[in-house]
């Protein structure tokens, strides 16, 4: 019916003007940046001089007991502040709180239900510590239980005396338990499978939260919509589970021989030369007790993981193992692993899930940042997909484009947040959205476009979704927008964002330097949504406020339409004048087809400076025979929401 519509309109002569909203002194205002640059963080939008972030390194180990679903475990933090500032108590996320039928994230979920929660699953969850020490603090060994208390998701834990400005260390032990959801608000859970349960453990050991010079610590409370901001660490990990078990984790393995049988571990170190997928353990062999090693009851997994933000781990009887070389930039080479259940395995389904890990992530190091890890893990559990340094969990039923797809979208992650260490509980866009739009160009050049969508997108339709005046701007944080819309406003709207900016605005070579430039200076650091701005600007050399003012900061729409078409002294040979128009809120840059009555066609460029004083634009074109159609953005490549008024037509 559209189709129709905007039909019909294109063959009046001269289109009805839309209602102008548009304000130049609002959208192209000075000052979209509330603050100068500073020795932490500068104008230009790189990391300052005097730039420092803290950094927590961790020991950790875990037991699983299979029948009660019960994680119980030890950690030995030894964090470092760098800060310029004394601290005299720290805050922990004890995420598995959320879990707690008195959190806070407990009381938000509507009657109705939500993804973020236990799905109806009655139990007391949440952490339980039964040990908090202090084992040293500014060099000075002294072993004393500390003083600590819970607020909902939140652990504060004072200290005897001050912890020290500029690498003052403090170490601690904190031993912990909890029972793990059957379903986990979409971050992990308990997936039964006919030959045993998959645990897919995540949020599980207590985190420090970030001291920044931003806000100073960041606590706001985990409900279950946002996400985790982290510091940057070393981790070694100890998980002791049923020796029926295969445990996969972030990291490396560290320990083949002690875990896999002897034949499995000729297959593991097959697999590190081997670009084809190599079977660790078959759909067969699941089965068959002689897969496991048979003489303990238990066994102990150790793996390692260097400069991470976190770390997750999955543990299971029901794992088919295999595993392939991953090649990168630099020529180190990383292994692409993959955990799932016969019920998963298939020609269409997981059995390729190794070929999409090893294509996702090659192709991402080329493009952007070389992978840093030694190993990335895709295993099949009972979430949607979530992701985790080096380890992600996949919804177990999928095949096909979406096991592609959501593969390629939870180790995109990868990029941001795990190395690009933005603020996901506040801005969930800065890598939701940016890995949307980097898998837009995995997708492209998967196998020549085996997923690729068949056409290109209609940004005109796009933009009247995306604009809709019922969304939130995208700068809200998820915990501030209505659950219904975060698919769109942290994924889809800021992705198709950075589309536009690489195809329509920049250009991909501009756009391509600058979105690489901001990697590499905020590679394994906390970037805010000003220095990505800023670096966007200053690298491409171009001044976006009113992009980012009108796509992100606010829910604007944009309308562009072509008013008029008057010939100079009513003779075509002497020219025509084109009237266009700025009708809504956001500006854009103008692309007009113009069709002549010889059939001849010409494209013409205008800067989106033509509305930095303006709500309607007059320009003269050299045309010498009359004019048959003027037509704005004739492909639908940039936001518009109104079509009707995009075309003039001579008849």
């Amino acid at each position: 019916m559209c189709f129709l519509g905007f039909q019909s309109i294109a063959q009046t002569q001269t289109p009805a003007a839309s209602t102008n909203n548009y304000d130049y002194l609002e959208a192209f205002k000075p000052f979209f940046y509330s603050e100068n640059g500073n020795t932490y963080r500068s104008a230009g939008g790189q990391p300052g001089h005097q730039y420092w972030q803290n950094r927590p390194d961790y020991q950790l180990t875990a037991s699983l007991d299979n029948d009660a679903n019960k994680i119980t475990g030890s950690e030995i933090l030894t964090y470092t502040n760098n800060s310029p500032d004394d601290l005299g108590f720290i805050w922990m996320n004890i995420d598995q709180n959320l879990f707690k039928q008195s959190s806070r994230g407990t009381a938000i979920v509507p009657p109705t239900g939500s993804r973020n929660g236990s799905r109806g699953q009655v139990f007391e969850g949440g952490h339980q510590l039964g040990l908090v020490r202090l084992m040293s603090l500014n060099g000075k060994n002294q072993e004393v239980d500390l003083k600590y208390m819970f607020e909902d998701t939140r652990l504060q834990i004072f200290l005897p005396e001050n912890l020290k400005a500029n690498g003052g260390v403090l170490k601690l032990k904190i031993n912990f338990s909890y029972i793990s959801p059957e379903y986990g608000s979409d971050r992990m859970g308990v997936l039964e499978t006919k030959n045993g349960k998959i645990f897919t453990q995540a949020q599980w050991y207590p985190r420090m939260c970030v001291y920044d010079d931003v806000t100073g610590w960041n606590t706001i409370p985990y409900t279950g919509p946002s996400e985790f901001y982290l510091d940057y660490g070393d981790f070694d990990i100890k998980i002791t589970a049923p020796a029926n078990h295969i445990v996969v984790c972030s990291g490396e393995l560290q320990n083949a021989k002690e875990v896999y049988t002897a034949e499995q571990v000729k297959r593991w170190d097959a697999s590190a030369k081997s670009d084809a997928t190599v079977m660790i353990r078959s759909a067969n062999e699941v089965t068959d007790k002689a897969s496991r090693p048979s003489d303990k009851n238990e066994l102990t997994w150790h793996f390692k993981l260097q400069n991470a933000r976190d770390v997750a781990w999955a543990s299971s009887p029901a794992f088919i193992i295999d595993a392939a070389k991953m090649n990168l930039p630099s020529g180190k080479k990383s292994l692409a692993i993959s955990a799932y259940p016969v019920e998963s395995a298939g020609i269409d389904a997981w059995s390729r899930s190794t070929e999409y890990v090893k294509k996702s992530i090659e192709s991402n190091s080329n493009k952007w940042y070389e992978y840093t890890y030694g190993a990335a893990t895709n295993v099949a559990g009972n979430e949607g997909g979530m992701e985790y340094p080096g380890i992600v969990f996949c919804g177990w039923k999928s095949k096909k484009a979406s096991l592609w797809g959501v593969t390629d979208h939870e180790f995109g992650h990868n990029w941001f947040p795990m190395i690009v260490g933005s603020n996901e509980r506040l801005y969930a866009w800065m890598d939701e959205g940016f890995n949307t739009f980097i898998n837009t160009l995995t997708t492209k050049s998967f196998n020549s476009g085996e997923y690729a969508p068949k056409a290109a997108v209609d940004m005109h339709k796009t933009a009247t979704y995306l604009m809709n005046p019922m969304f939130e701007p995208i700068m809200v944080s998820p915990d501030n927008m209505k659950e219904s819309h975060i698919g769109v406003l942290c994924y889809f709207k800021p992705g198709t964002g950075l589309t536009i900016l690489r195809e329509q605005i920049l250009g991909p070579e501009r756009f391509d330097r600058a979105f690489k430039t901001y990697i590499d200076r905020w590679a394994f650091k906390h970037p805010t949504p000003n220095d990505f701005f800023r670096t966007i600007e200053n690298v491409a050399g171009e001044n976006l406020n009113w992009f980012w003012r009108g796509w992100f900061a606010n829910n604007w729409k944009a309308d562009i339409s072509v008013n008029d078409v008057k010939y100079i002294k009513d003779d075509a040979k002497n020219g025509v004048f084109i009237t266009i128009g700025c009708n809504e809120k956001m500006p854009l840059p103008i692309s007009l087809e113009i069709k002549l009555a010889s059939g001849k066609t010409e494209m013409i460029k205008l800067p989106v400076e033509i509305w930095e004083r303006n709500k309607t634009w007059t320009f003269q074109y050299p045309s010498t025979e009359k004019i048959a159609s003027v037509t704005f953005d004739p492909e639908h490549a940039l936001p518009d929401t109104n079509s009707a008024n995009d075309v003039w037509t001579s008849n």
